[in-house]
């Protein structure tokens, strides 16, 4: 690929828009130390470079839209990397999207993944980031059309930078990022498998059955601290689909219509609107009560008349109908989340299920967990199952970095692993994902062989310690 002096630049603005690409900004860099600092996992292979990209697309009118995203890449130009896309949970404000935090948001997700060895894509979705008008929440189509023109803009990039890709593509999310997930797995099998191929998907803890769980959940008496969700959904439909309500009364009492209209037009953030709501809903309604933002009138209709257009449009944005993934693919949940109920993961478990989804598991990974404890676990399980998949290639045997690795095998491994060629006497460890030693061993310079019959079969990190080198590898262990 094309080496250009635009990497010289903090700022980098290429008239791209041919190739969908409009702007190229590079926001920073992180070291392969760094990233092990802030991580504190042993997968960390490699420095990035992180940047924020704006590219074209559709809108939910089908008009021609300028949207950002988070790139961030390996900075290894003689490897060979995969590309991940993660799509983000709800955000809080317009520029509470990947592109913005990097530093302090779940733009970091990318920062872990870059490290360890993936091209990832972070797309900010339509009406967030730079791109106008409101934010289509939890809409499937937009959601995963971002992400494909994203893909499409990377293609691009690459062009006309130090980057290299293979074919492997990775999807994850988290929260509406899980179905934003399962969305664009499903939009690239069902109408871009000729373009793309995906490896494999791990939906996290996604609202998957919008006209199912969801619905069940605002139009019964429960209490619920996040009620911002409900008109955000609300309106999101009004602005694709145009036919949910003539006027905000017409859904919503007035005293909070009142409350919700500078949300639509712009002038209030989602967590302004939910602290207000929760406070209104407490003082009008005596707790927190979301149902009660709606006209009596409104609730009936949606209750009693399945062809509302409100329910056709919950409907049209389940994400696990119609499909069956061909991919492996992964829901990791947590039973106790308290923001999007654990049912959704069941229903498409058991909807995929049933329609005879090759290579497909769902798993409570942390029954206690809430929904903002779950992220740790769902991402943990997500790393370790990525893994077992991932392919970095390397451009040419004169790679330097060639020379500085851990030489061992076999690969998966059963009983023993043998490494060779070891420049120095030092210390072999076997490590976990989480970074401890489960075995250490002295060794001399040469070859040396460890024995692995008391670790269970998973995905391991080799790390050979010697004066001035450490080097490291991906182990499997299967028995």
């Amino acid at each position: 690929m094309k080496k250009t002096a635009l990497f010289l630049a903090l700022f980098l603005c290429t008239a791209l828009s041919a190739q969908n690409i409009v702007t190229t900004t590079l926001l920073g860099t992180k070291s392969q130390s760094q990233l092990l600092s802030q991580f504190g996992i042993p997968f960390i292979q490699y420095g990035v470079k992180y940047y924020r990209i704006t590219y074209t697309t559709t809108n939910v009118q089908n008009a021609l839209d300028t949207v950002s995203g988070l790139l961030v890449v390996p900075n290894n130009p003689n490897k060979v990397f995969p590309r991940l896309v993660y799509q983000h949970g709800t955000s809080g404000s317009k520029l509470d999207v990947p592109s913005y935090t990097v530093s302090n948001g779940e733009g970091q997700v990318g920062l872990l993944f870059g490290g360890m060895g993936y091209v990832a894509l972070l797309p900010d979705y339509l009406g967030l980031g730079v791109s106008d008008g409101f934010h289509p929440y939890v809409h499937a189509a937009s959601e995963a059309s971002v992400a494909v023109d994203m893909l499409r803009a990377e293609t691009a990039f690459e062009a006309q930078n130090p980057v290299l890709t293979n074919d492997q593509l990775f999807i994850t999310g988290y929260s509406q990022g899980g179905h934003a997930a399962m969305a664009l797995h499903r939009k690239i099998e069902l109408e871009h498998a000729d373009e793309f191929t995906v490896t494999a998907a791990a939906p996290l803890s996604g609202p998957y059955s919008i006209s199912g769980v969801m619905r069940n959940l605002i139009l019964t008496d429960a209490v619920y601290y996040y009620p911002a969700y409900i008109p955000n959904t609300l309106l999101s439909y009004q602005t694709v689909y145009g036919n949910i309500f003539s006027q905000m009364t017409d859904v919503f009492k007035p005293v909070y219509a009142n409350l919700i209209t500078p949300f639509f037009n712009g002038t209030k953030s989602l967590n302004t609107l939910n602290t207000q709501l929760i406070t209104a809903l407490t003082t009008n309604e005596g707790a927190c009560r979301p149902y009660k933002l709606f006209q009596d009138s409104a609730v009936a209709l949606i209750q009693n008349d399945l062809n509302h257009p409100l329910n056709i449009a919950l409907r049209d944005n389940d994400t696990y109908n119609n499909w069956t993934p061909q991919a492996p693919m992964r829901l990791f949940y947590c039973k106790a989340d308290d923001q999007v109920p654990f049912m959704n993961s069941v229903v498409a478990r058991d909807t995929l299920s049933a329609v005879g989804a090759p290579d497909f598991l769902a798993s409570d990974v942390d029954s206690t967990a809430d929904h903002g404890d779950c992220f740790d676990p769902a991402m943990t399980n997500t790393v370790l199952f990525f893994l077992g998949f991932q392919q970095i290639g390397t451009v040419s045997a004169d790679d330097p970095s060639e020379l500085n690795r851990l030489e061992m095998a076999p690969n998966p491994a059963r009983e023993v692993l043998t490494f060779k060629n070891l420049p120095k006497e030092g210390t072999l460890e076997i490590l976990d994902y989480q970074g401890k030693i489960m075995l250490s061993s002295h060794v001399q310079a040469g070859n040396a062989v460890i024995r692995l019959t008391d670790l269970p079969n998973g995905i391991y990190i080799a790390k050979y310690s010697a004066a001035g080198i450490v080097r490291t590898e991906k182990v499997v262990i299967q028995k």
